[in-house]
């Protein structure tokens, strides 16, 4: 029974790379055309592949449904929260979890830190849009026209010397952020307090969450926290893989090669 489900669970992924008739998916599988008929039919049955009038199989739309369902039902707050709170309990300061929701940056999740001085954010509040490290991977993932157009809707307040100043240095800004997978907000904010942040993707490659770990200066200066981004984006990674279902991908150091050391007055 356990070789008649693997057999017809591999023909899954060999429609998913299109229609296929009956001979190609018997040699896929190795099996005589009588075999893979009965596989076929019971799939069918079930919704999960589709008999074109050519006589050749597709994947059903019962599974794409259920698919869609099983995504749509998935929380990354709830997948999310214990790998953050590793994290807090590796590296001891605040971090946080964020999502892109109607024309807003929220955190939906927090971690505080161990240290007596504390950044001031909450669960439910918008975050700075324009400086704060989440909300630069979330836009930098949107389609570049509906990138720009968030971006030239926005207002710019410069909340210190660092804040980004204008639509046109936000935009890149994000370009930077897109292209080298990370994001830090070094003082845009609040100039006591520093930011390096990984995305978190689904199964579709997707930015769908962004999780940052954030601390005061006084508490470890720009250079001690920018050597926690490799552990920042690993734990991005897990949540991703986990949240997706695909195996996570290890990335290297950057901040180890001078090349790749963020500029501390720009993303």
């Amino acid at each position: 029974m356990s070789q008649t489900v693997d057999r017809a669970l591999s023909i899954l992924p060999l429609l998913a790379e299109g229609p296929a008739d009956l001979s190609r998916v018997a040699d896929r599988l190795g099996v005589h055309k009588s075999t893979a008929l009965r596989l076929l039919r019971t799939l069918h049955e079930h919704g999960f592949v589709y008999r074109q009038s050519d006589q050749r199989y597709r994947l059903g739309a019962r599974l794409i449904g259920l698919a869609q369902e099983a995504m749509e039902n998935l929380d990354v707050r709830e997948i999310a929260h214990p790998h953050l709170v590793r994290l807090n309990e590796q590296c001891g300061h605040t971090v946080h979890l964020a999502v892109h929701e109607e024309n807003e940056v929220l955190y939906i999740d927090k971690v505080e830190s161990r240290y007596p001085v504390r950044m001031y954010s909450r669960i439910g509040k918008p975050v700075a849009i324009t400086v704060a490290a989440v909300a630069k991977l979330l836009l930098a993932d949107l389609p570049e026209n509906e990138r720009r157009a968030a971006v030239e809707k926005l207002d710019y307040p410069l909340y210190t010397a660092r804040s980004t100043p204008n639509a046109d240095g936000f935009l890149k800004e994000l370009a930077k952020v897109r292209e080298q997978g990370w994001a830090t907000d070094l003082g845009g904010h609040e100039e006591s307090i520093n930011c390096v942040a990984a995305p978190i993707r689904g199964a579709d490659g997707r930015v769908t969450a962004a999780m940052s770990v954030s601390a005061p200066n006084v508490v470890v200066t720009v250079d001690e926290l920018l050597t926690l981004l490799p552990l920042v984006r690993r734990t991005a990674d897990a949540i991703s893989g986990e949240y997706s279902g695909r195996t996570p991908v290890r990335h290297t150091d950057p901040v180890h090669h001078p090349e790749h050391r963020p500029e501390k007055d720009t993303v």
